[in-house]
């Protein structure tokens, strides 16, 4: 009774009270210095990028709405869709090869060895480098005549290559310095996995007889799917979007043998000042970025640590 007595006396007081004017929360002040950040880098670039596309704009020329104009068009441009297939080729190659090295390379360093971790430091120098310099170094290496690759090949018998200076073997070339770089990233991700893995699967497959390739094929590989899956997103996303290393060793060239669409939007909004087809360019290379994230998002979510399909 005395409860009901309580209840009804608080909503008596409840009703009594003035409301409240509404006051804006405490922590707006923290809040948003933020959020103009990011409206200001990251929304308004967009948008205005969106509003571009649809416009035909020129530098020192007034803007002009166009509609999907510059859309439709990228499909008849043939330099735009061989840069796509350069993009597509050389993002391709720069993931899988350094996955396959990268994890060669966590198998061998996670085995204790004398000297283990200075070749650990060793290895993972490339990827702390910068990517100007990088580039500025294999330029010499690439060179036909004076360039140290050549030289080792004739030290083996085989003959010289122009490397960075033929067509046909340009994207290969761009790719070796890709895989270079950045194996050691993929090689720290899947060493992680690797020590994370329990011992307890090994034990029984050591007295089962099992060789070190089954143990790796039946074991290893299948629990270290999801890392395997994290490092491939990564360098997709990273080799997509690649565009120092191209541009300061090749520019595109030759020709436009190696002319990626990153390198090609460059083209178009800097040299050609097209900034409304630029833009729709930029759009469908983000389009696309997503796309390839949201294939290994899907893929990753398949991979289970015991390594069966969901």
């Amino acid at each position: 009774m005395s409860t009901i007595i309580e209840q009804t006396a608080g909503a008596t007081q409840n009703a009594a009270a003035p409301e409240q004017p509404w006051r804006p929360p405490s922590y707006w002040p923290f809040v948003l210095p933020a959020l103009i950040v990011v409206l200001a880098v990251i929304i308004f670039p967009w948008v205005f990028t969106i509003w571009m596309s649809f416009h035909e704009w020129k530098v020192g020329s007034p803007t002009t709405f166009i509609g999907f104009a510059n859309f439709l068009r990228l499909p008849a441009d043939p330099r735009f869709v061989e840069a796509v297939g350069h993009t597509l080729s050389y993002s391709a190659l720069s993931v899988v090869l350094p996955l396959v090295l990268g994890t060669f390379a966590a198998v061998i360093f996670h085995n204790k060895f004398p000297g283990r971790g200075i070749l650990r430091a060793l290895f993972i120098m490339p990827m702390m480098a910068t990517p100007v310099a990088i580039a500025l170094v294999w330029t010499m290496m690439f060179h036909p005549q004076l360039g140290v690759l050549n030289y080792l090949l004739s030290l083996v018998g085989l003959p010289p290559q122009l490397w960075v200076f033929h067509p046909a073997t340009v994207i290969p070339s761009l790719v070796l310095v890709e895989t270079w770089q950045w194996t050691p990233l993929v090689m720290l991700i899947v060493l992680g996995g690797i020590a994370a893995l329990p011992t307890e699967p090994y034990e029984s497959a050591q007295i089962d007889g099992a060789t070190t390739w089954q143990m790796f094929r039946y074991i290893t590989l299948p629990l270290i799917m999801p890392f395997l899956f994290i490092a491939a997103m990564i360098r997709c996303i990273d080799a997509v979007k690649s565009f120092d290393i191209i541009f300061a060793i090749t520019q595109g060239g030759p020709g436009t043998a190696s002319e990626t669409i990153n390198i090609y939007l460059y083209s178009v909004a800097f040299v050609y000042y097209d900034l409304g087809y630029a833009s729709a360019i930029a759009l469908v290379f983000f389009a696309l970025i997503v796309a390839l994230t949201a294939v290994l998002l899907i893929l990753r979510k398949r991979a289970q640590w015991t390594g069966v399909d969901a």
